[in-house]
């Protein structure tokens, strides 16, 4: 029987809780985002070799569940999230290189697997309040759809996604305003992080939590997080089944989420090798990695729009994991893509390779190349993580051909779709919060 994890606040400031009410809750109090006490180290071997995802991600978060109320719900919630593939297969080149695929979940992208945990968990917690829980979430483009598809029509939950107004794809935009029903998109008339800004704000605010209900379905909630190591977990497992060795990573990052989910595997004693961020022009990371100081910075818009981060909220946690600052820049490095290098990479793996790539994975096979001319040969894995239709106003003109649409984003897009505007600042969202809640009262 595992002893039972605390989970703590990156500021240190918080009590400590209990996982069901670190997920609860989504921010700490002090503003910090919830990590455990320490991180468990686990036994390859302890996981069954012929196991599913969900087998793999139920063996891997027991520790992180122990002495839970939601400990013996585990594997149900593993079953119920993670019910689609992420399947790792080889890339046509470079020669050794092979792709994880991230998007086969219901909204075409990696978010749907954590966004679908964090729904489960949510809907076995007991609440004491009786009002609807409204789930806040910030999106840069894909976060705000798998939410939504994850919390639709669920009793007693509501959905308010922000997202930048005219900083996200078409198809982007289209599947955050489709839901109806509990689920409202509110366009911002700002930037990505601003957006990240007023939910934290609102969540940190007593007046507002005193008046409606709120959590987070954003990666600072640790109920996104910690699935997302399910299928790094999974791929290196039969990565070393297979080939033997560690699982070499090269990761698309904007909010750090999923980069910080590799990371965390590696730090439990699973065999993942090394990993790179591929970032696009926004450069905090990779000037950070390159020796400055850790500096945010207003985002800039690129092709690669669910990077489009220039606080990257993540950062607390990969500070709390990695507190030796010259050993964690010697371990991680981070790399800016420019937008021409996204369309230069599209454009030839689609003509020479056949492969269609988001502009996303782009970043990332652009830094695989980088790697390759520079006389590397290790077996690179590229994590893709979202489908390229949901890009398809880059992705076409580049591949010189439509991109087929996967049926479940083809019926989000027959749809029709709606979003609210609102400004960009704290005090706009919460009088909209409260303005809604004295409305349905």
């Amino acid at each position: 029987m595992n002893a039972p994890l605390r989970y703590v606040s990156t500021r240190g400031a918080s009590p400590a809780a209990s996982l069901g009410e670190a997920i609860a809750a989504g921010l700490a109090p002090d503003g910090g985002l919830y990590v455990p006490e320490s991180l468990p180290r686990l036994d390859p071997a302890a996981f069954d070799p012929h196991g599913t995802l969900a087998d793999t991600a139920a063996t891997l978060l027991a520790p992180f569940f122990a002495g839970d109320t939601l400990a013996g719900d585990l594997p149900a919630i593993c079953a119920e999230a993670l019910d689609f593939a992420t399947p790792l297969r080889p890339l046509a080149s470079p020669p050794g290189a092979h792709v994880l695929e991230l998007f086969h979940g219901p909204t075409a992208a990696f978010k749907d697997v954590g966004a679908r945990f964090l729904a489960a968990c949510l809907r076995r917690l007991p609440r004491r309040d009786p009002r609807p829980l409204t789930i806040l979430v910030a999106t840069s483009g894909d976060t705000g759809a798998a939410v939504a598809a994850a919390f639709h029509r669920q009793p007693g939950v509501r959905v308010v996604i922000l997202y930048p107004d005219g900083r996200v794809s078409p198809r982007q935009a289209h599947q955050l305003g489709c839901f109806g029903d509990n689920v409202r998109a509110l366009r911002v008339a700002g930037r990505f992080d601003d957006c990240q800004r007023m939910v934290k704000a609102a969540l940190n605010d007593a007046a507002v939590q005193a008046a409606v209900p709120l959590s987070s379905a954003n990666s600072i909630s640790l109920g996104r997080l910690l699935p997302q190591m399910s299928y790094y977990a999974h791929a290196t497992l039969q990565w070393r089944r297979v080939h033997g060795g560690p699982l070499n990573l090269i990761v698309p990052t904007g909010n750090l989420g999923n980069a910080l989910a590799a990371l965390w595997v590696r730090e439990l004693g699973l065999p993942i090798g090394e990993v790179q961020l591929a970032c696009n022009a926004n450069a905090t990371l990779p000037d950070y990695f390159a020796g400055d100081a850790y500096r945010p910075r207003e985002a800039v818009a690129t092709l690669a729009n669910a990077m489009d981060v220039g606080a990257p909220s993540n950062f607390e946690r990969l500070r709390w994991t990695f507190p030796d600052e010259h050993a964690l820049r010697q371990r991680l490095h981070a790399h800016s893509v420019a937008d021409a290098d996204i369309r230069q990479v599209v454009a030839r793996h689609a003509r020479e390779h056949g492969e269609l790539l988001c502009p996303h994975t782009a970043t990332a096979m652009h830094r695989l190349e980088r790697l390759c001319v520079g006389g590397d040969t290790a077996a690179w894995t590229v994590v893709a993580t979202a489908h390229p239709a949901k890009f398809e106003s880059v992705v076409e003109p580049l591949a010189g051909h439509p991109v087929p649409v996967p049926a479940a984003l083809a019926a989000m897009l027959a749809r029709p779709a709606s979003a609210d505007p609102l400004a960009a600042s704290d005090e706009a969202l919460h009088a909209w919060l409260l303005a809604r809640s004295a409305a349905a009262a």
